[in-house]
């Protein structure tokens, strides 16, 4: 069987992508996002005008398509509009749909250990203790080969993070000793968690399975993913009265902002605060 021709617009997109070095998932959800656009056009996107885009995102907002889904589908739009048909007047005026800013999940610590306890088999509990340990994202941990764990220096070098940015994270010796459990009975040779096919590595799917096992099996009843683990890291290192700027540099976010969510999560800082009006109390009568 022979594979269906690229359009030639396709093509020119998926250059315009790689000459920017896009990730590719980043491509594939481009390319999937402007093929829906099409499919609703029922030609090509190079046809359309602005108000069949306009047209396209009240299509999504009506049949209840999520705000991440409209955000990530308009960027794509943009980009095929403004960089491969630079038709940037099109897309200048789209705009995005405000996505509302819940708080995350986060387990207690025992929650936590419940849950690693609970992990189906070692390389999974390696895998779900580094999401933990060291805040990774899951396309972060399958991303891991054996040589980024550096024991002499006690650190794990995140090659090409989210950002294609490059950190290090620490690595604790619990986290080092469970890695070499792992590697004793796995014996991994270049990525640190393989899948089925030693060439692959694990998918973020099957660590996200391996994650809900876990927490079905250890009676944790919240809403648990892997990003959950990595969220946790973050606020327990906070309630730890780790400085908000390193934790920042751990999770490589690029802004303080996006870290400064986990002090609304901080239960244990929170507690810890007085109150002003303790203090105002002891000045005042008592009450009768």
């Amino acid at each position: 069987m022979t594979k269906a021709p690229i359009s030639p617009l396709r093509r020119r997109m998926i250059e315009d992508m790689t000459m920017r070095k896009f990730a590719p998932r980043t491509q594939e959800g481009y390319i999937r996002a402007v093929k829906g656009f099409s499919a609703f056009l029922g030609a090509s996107p190079d046809t359309a005008s602005f108000e069949d885009l306009r047209r396209y995102q009240l299509h999504l907002v009506s049949t209840g398509t999520g705000a991440p889904t409209i955000n990530h589908t308009t960027t794509a739009l943009r980009f095929l509009f403004m960089v491969t048909l630079r038709r940037p007047e099109l897309v200048a005026y789209l705009p995005f749909v405000r996505e509302p800013r819940r708080l995350p999940v986060v387990l207690s610590p025992e929650e936590v250990a419940r849950l690693l306890n609970a992990a189906p088999g070692l390389k999974y509990k390696a895998a779900l203790s580094i999401a933990y340990g060291a805040g990774l994202r899951a396309s972060e941990i399958i991303s891991l080969k054996v040589a980024d764990i550096d024991s002499a220096r006690m650190v794990i070098r995140v090659e090409q993070g989210k950002g294609r940015k490059d950190r290090y994270v620490m690595l604790s010796q619990h986290l080092l000793d469970l890695l070499r459990a792992w590697w004793k009975v796995g014996r991994p040779q270049g990525w640190l968690f393989p899948g089925q096919n030693p060439v692959n590595p694990l998918t973020p799917r099957q660590l996200n399975r391996a994650c809900h096992a876990a927490a079905r099996m250890a009676e944790i009843d919240k809403p648990v993913y892997l990003h959950t683990l990595r969220h946790c890291f973050a606020t327990h290192l906070l309630e730890q009265k780790t400085d908000i700027r390193v934790i920042q540099v751990l999770l490589g976010h690029k802004k303080l902002d996006t870290t400064a969510l986990y002090t609304r999560v901080a239960l244990k800082a929170l507690g810890e605060v007085t109150s002003p009006l303790e203090h105002l109390a002891k000045g005042m009568k008592p009450l009768a």
